[in-house]
């Protein structure tokens, strides 16, 4: 957690992993393969798609032909810089801006992948209270991308 306010939360997870930006891209764009099914709408990761480009849609299949919108993409630069505007999960319901930017930098043979999300507007919850919930998930769903990217490199010849 960086900062927690009565009107809005800023929330950083920082990993770092021995494969090099452009592979770690790779499976950043495929959260189907890492993002926790227990944080979805349908309770289903696989049916999680994320198209890398300005407005493409980080989105998610429901049963019954229903879908729901997790973030919009405002900005992707291959290997080292995606940015989606959206508020996830439970405060999508509400009055709510946020800004979830993941910045891949190489570093000494690795790469650094750090998550900043900045949540304000309003909510009919105070948002001190959910804000630490919020970095819990994010810490998650990095721990996993970060897991995913080192078996895939130990995997690799």
């Amino acid at each position: 957690m960086v900062q927690s306010l009565p009107d809005g939360f800023v929330v950083r997870e920082t990993a770092v992993v021995k494969a090099d930006p452009e592979f770690a891209w790779a499976a950043l764009v495929e959260p189907a393969r890492w993002w926790n099914k227990d944080h979805s709408w349908s309770g289903d990761a696989k049916n999680l798609t994320l198209e890398p480009r300005a407005g493409g849609c980080f989105c998610e299949t429901l049963p019954g032909g229903g879908s729901a919108e997790h973030m919009r993409v405002v900005q992707a630069v291959p290997g080292s810089l995606l940015r989606m505007k959206g508020a996830l999960g439970p405060l999508q319901s509400e009055a709510l801006a946020g800004v979830l930017t993941i910045e891949l930098k190489p570093v000494a043979g690795a790469t650094s992948i750090e998550w900043t999300y900045v949540v304000g507007g309003y909510a009919r919850f105070p948002l001190k209270d959910i804000a630490t919930a919020v970095d819990s998930v994010l810490g998650e769903q990095s721990a996993r991308l970060a897991s995913l990217i080192e078996a895939g490199r130990a995997a690799r010849p």
